[in-house]
């Protein structure tokens, strides 16, 4: 096996979602072409040569056991697969993803396809800012000069602005800049699937509402009238007695939480099931358990429209089950919406799913990640 070599590289947006685009590229890099070990601050900087919209840069240090021209073609897979085709002669241009290599170890290469270092480096200010923070002391093979000597003389002056946004080496890394994370759903949206399926692949803590478990459930969809108060009452203290436990409980082996319900979904459910009086005696207790239990940094709730949920019910077969009415259905939607609207759009997202099955097509899966990592990075998905 080849031994690694440490390569720097250079990437920049100036075209769709910048941000979640620069991570995406990283994250597959670090997939296909080496490790990613230590990536930059984000500098925003107007274009260069050309009219078009403002760019994001970063500099990556990656460990690779490629050859230069084998990485070459790794990146420009990597730019074609997020939209990208370079052609020739076509000069600069406005484009999703941009990744160049500025060092190779202390390789010097000059073929017709590839140039290393990189011949336009020591004249490029967003490429020099970025390369500083991360290898101030890495010496130019031909200029003999280290990269804080060259961002010192480079006479290119452009205005370059530090980002407060951090970007990542690991999906499981950008997962763990939360602590909790709530998937909500009504029911039959897959919100269990999902929060199994993130558990397992980003290394969190989970946590499942214990809903089978509850004797009253099966009652209250035979004879909602009788039953609503007491099995609201008891899915308020089994939730709360379970997310007091499993909240303050840390797990030091896991990166985050990530939960498949949220205890306010206690409130929406009630204010549904229950008569004005009930509902009113039961806020009062649901209010102060409230205040005691941990409020997720990020809360998601997945739409999906009745019919679709009535498919899924169907599916999964639960007999107690089956006689629930898209009215009501409609009801929970509306309620979770509602609640929705309250909170900060920072720290909620509401995944449509339409057509979208992410047990059964991994890109469906991948399309609600990029949602949630765009998320996390602090862009609008």
């Amino acid at each position: 096996m080849k031994e690694e070599t440490i390569a720097y590289l250079s990437l920049g947006s100036n075209l769709g979602n910048r941000l979640n685009l620069l991570q995406k590229a990283l994250f597959e890099l670090g997939t296909s072409a080496g490790k990613v070990t230590a990536i930059s601050p984000v500098y925003e900087n107007p274009p260069i040569g050309f009219e078009g919209g403002s760019f994001l840069n970063v500099c990556a240090e990656l460990r690779t056991s490629l050859e230069p021209t084998s990485l070459l073609d790794e990146l420009l897979r990597v730019e074609q697969k997020f939209g990208r085709i370079r052609q020739q002669g076509q000069g600069y241009s406005s484009r999703p993803i941009d990744i160049d290599i500025v060092y190779y170890g202390d390789q010097v290469v000059q073929t017709d396809a590839l140039a290393i270092p990189h011949p336009e480096m020591a004249n490029r200010r967003f490429v020099l800012k970025p390369l500083a923070d991360i290898a101030p002391q890495f010496y130019h093979p031909v200029l003999k000069k280290d990269t804080r000597n060259l961002l010192q003389q480079c006479k290119n002056k452009n205005p370059l602005e530090k980002l407060p946004t951090k970007l990542h080496r690991t999906q499981i890394e950008l997962f763990a800049q939360l602590q909790f994370m709530a998937i909500e759903g009504s029911i039959g949206a897959g919100k269990t699937t999902l929060t199994k399926k993130i558990a397992e692949d980003f290394n969190a803590k989970l946590v499942l509402e214990r809903f089978a478990d509850n004797p009253f459930l099966p009652k209250f969809y035979k004879d909602p009238g009788r039953y609503a108060f007491p099995l609201e009452m008891s899915f308020l203290a089994d939730r709360y007695q379970q997310f007091t436990d499993d909240t303050t409980q840390l797990d030091l082996f896991k990166s985050f939480l990530v939960s498949d319900y949220d205890i306010f979904k206690s409130l929406i459910f009630a204010q549904i099931t229950l008569p004005k009086e009930e509902f009113m005696l039961y806020r009062k207790l649901f209010n102060f358990m409230y205040k005691e239990v941990t409020k997720p940094d990020l809360y998601v709730f997945l739409y999906q429209t009745p019919e679709r949920l009535l498919e899924n019910i169907r599916k999964r077969g639960r007999s107690y089950e089956l006689e629930i009415e898209p009215a009501y259905l409609e009801k929970i939607n509306r309620g979770y919406l509602d609640f929705i609207k309250g909170l900060s759009e920072e720290n909620s997202l509401v995944i449509n799913l339409g057509e979208l099955d992410f047990v059964a097509n991994p890109s469906d899966y991948e399309t609600i990640l990029d949602m949630l990592q765009s998320k996390i990075l602090g862009v609008s998905p």
